[in-house]
């Protein structure tokens, strides 16, 4: 089955007790058994729910996953990743990755005696020379949050092989329209389903992928346990999202490239970070392992004070300033005090993340309007 088919189909049946084609909204905390521990497959809705389990195969079958698994945020993913851990196990993500994920890792998890290594994933010497009998898990986003590195999934995974340690994949900017990590290699696969894979802005939901059963039993058991389990109504919003995702998709790729033009060719910008540049350092890594460039980008003024980047921020009419992306709407966003706001500023320096720095989120609508708006905002 293609992808376009598979985000409308795959996973999802006609209810049998009606036909309708969309999968109902279970609204039900438990379940009635005919006898002690005889059902039909559901007990209690933090452990199974029927519009849950039916999102979670459609999400594994368009990553080409055997196993979905659903939460309540991506942050709720991460963290049961993590939870796979234990006490003086080590991790290697890269230095350039969302805020709230290096919230979670050195704020909650480094209580616990988890040890974290942040790194140019894109040099393979240096994640070599991290690697040691304590390291459990490669950490990666790519393209990263908010600079648009492309890391080769393939050749990290194949360095993990070697030395038997597990690899999680956020692939949230690119969504499994564009990538498909566990092709390449990778253990799990995670996505902010807030994200693309909603597509609308409506809902908050995370989500893993993962080909290795003993590795789903451990992650559902994680899930059960601990909780963080999406509602039916977050569920069903997602579902609808997946339905439009490739053609939506294919919007926000085609306005991504306009928008990533107009700005690289602007007097007033310094830099974009755009994976589709050809002389881009990333370039040759994305299209090796990508289908396309996406609708994520930042850019850098050349005018580099503070206030000048703010008053950017403040002038778009049409992109709106707002944390998140992936909506249908376009975004803007600054990433110093918004969504990489948790990370200290020397940090964020140090790994290329300026003040000056603005993100954006294209989304679907009409690219000439989109680009008028930034031209007004900018001047």
């Amino acid at each position: 089955m293609k992808f376009d088919t598979k985000v409308i189909h795959a996973g999802m049946e006609p209810d049998p007790s009606t036909g309708a084609i969309m999968t109902p909204i279970y609204q039900t905390s438990t379940y009635v058994q005919s006898a002690p521990g005889q059902n039909k497959g559901y007990e209690y809705a933090r452990s199974q729910n029927p519009t849950r389990k039916v999102l979670e195969e459609a999400v594994a079958a368009i990553e080409n996953g055997r196993y979905g698994l659903c939460f309540s945020s991506g942050v709720a993913a991460t963290d049961a990743v993590i939870k796979l851990l234990e006490p003086g196990d080590e991790v290697i993500a890269g230095n350039d990755m969302y805020g709230g994920t290096y919230r979670l890792f050195t704020k909650i998890f480094e209580k616990f005696g988890i040890k974290f290594h942040y790194i140019n994933m894109q040099d393979s010497a240096e994640l070599k020379s991290r690697i040691n009998k304590n390291t459990k898990l490669i950490w990666m986003e790519t393209p990263t949050n908010p600079l648009m590195n492309i890391i080769d999934i393939a050749a990290v995974c194949s360095i993990a092989s070697a030395n038997r340690i597990m690899v999680c994949v956020d692939n949230t900017f690119a969504s499994p329209y564009l990538q498909n990590p566990l092709d390449l290699g990778a253990d799990i696969v995670l996505h902010s389903a807030t994200k693309y894979l909603g597509g609308h802005s409506d809902t908050i939901h995370g989500c893993l992928v993962m080909n290795d059963k003993e590795l789903r039993e451990k992650l559902y058991f994680i899930q059960k346990s601990c909780g963080a389990v999406p509602g039916p109504q977050d569920c069903f919003l997602v579902l609808r999202g997946l339905k439009t995702l490739s053609v939506r998709m294919q919007r926000h790729c085609e306005n991504g490239e306009k928008i990533a033009a107009f700005l690289s060719a602007h007097p007033k910008i310094k830099k974009v970070y755009w994976c589709g540049f050809p002389d881009s350092p990333s370039y040759e890594i994305a299209v090796k392992q990508m289908r396309g460039f996406g609708g994520m980008m930042s850019f850098e003024l050349a005018d580099e004070r503070d206030a000048e980047a703010k008053r950017v921020l403040s002038s778009t009419k049409i992109f709106a300033l707002a944390e998140s992306l992936g909506g249908v709407e376009s975004l803007i966003n600054h990433p110093a005090t918004m969504t990489h706001a948790s990370i200290p500023r020397e940090e964020r320096i140090k790994n290329g993340l300026s003040d000056a720095l603005i993100r954006l989120s294209v989304g679907i609508e009409d690219a000439e309007d989109l680009i008028a708006d930034l031209k007004q905002a900018i001047g």
